[in-house]
């Protein structure tokens, strides 16, 4: 771009998306007299699904507003809790994600989750056909105009993923009530009916059991449920919920 020039102002937890000369107050920026001021901000690496309220000399104007030559833009983040208007809150999560969408399913938030790199253009068609916020550390895809909603991944820490998202977008949680292999609701189960597709040491161990209604896999507190624990009640006591599976 070259153009006229604006002032243009980054909240501190977008100035990460910016090359570092971009990354300090008031840096001035060309425009070409034409393109809105959405366009604007992600040429400095900013995806829009990261922004909220934007300034111009100290008025709030929508993304498709024209910056004008000596204008002063103030670019803020997204306030939180972020609401999700149009379609009831669910998610799809790329293929770099497959430990959040478990936690998250575990959790009972509808997290579909691609484990094959379909591409961007299929993971944006689905997001808009699904209505589903497409989570994501790819800056590149989130700037895809077809996806429904997006929201950029912070971290590559599952525990602080788990907690961005949570705090971010504040989903009702139902812990223990969706499979975390493929995403469908769990169901109890009795022994006798499951009985087939157990180990017999866990036929001889365990006697309460769920299983999902689309894949029908089999779950019970097995060895791994300590852990799982501490992932549900730490999530529960910070975001509310129901802990008891």
């Amino acid at each position: 771009m070259n153009g006229p020039g604006i002032q243009l102002t980054l909240a501190p937890e977008l100035r990460l998306f910016a090359p570092p000369s971009r990354r300090t107050d008031r840096v001035p920026t060309a425009t070409d007299g034409a393109s809105s001021i959405g366009h604007v901000v992600e040429s400095t690496g900013v995806p829009l699904t990261e922004v909220g309220r934007l300034l111009v000399d100290g008025r709030e104007v929508p993304v498709s507003y024209v910056p004008q030559a000596g204008q002063s833009v103030e670019v803020f983040g997204i306030s939180r809790p972020q609401h999700i208007t149009g379609a009831p809150l669910r998610f799809l999560l790329d293929v770099h994600l497959g430990t959040l969408a478990r936690r998250l399913r575990l959790l009972g938030v509808d997290a579909a989750y691609e484990n094959e790199d379909i591409g961007d253009p299929a993971l944006a068609t689905r997001s808009a056909a699904e209505q589903r916020v497409l989570l994501s550390r790819d800056r590149g895809l989130l700037r895809r105009r077809e996806i429904f909603a997006g929201a950029y991944v912070y971290s590559d820490n599952p525990d602080e993923q788990l907690r961005d998202v949570l705090s971010r977008f504040a989903p009702v949680l139902a812990p223990w009530t969706r499979c975390t292999a493929c995403n469908g609701p769990l169901q109890g189960a009795d022994k006798d009916s499951v009985g087939e597709r157990l180990e017999r040491g866990t036929h001889r161990s365990y006697d309460v059991f769920a299983q999902c209604t689309d894949c029908e896999r089999v779950y019970w507190r097995g060895a791994h449920h300590a852990r799982l624990e501490r992932i549900v009640s730490e999530a529960v006591a910070e975001f509310g919920g129901v802990a008891t599976p």
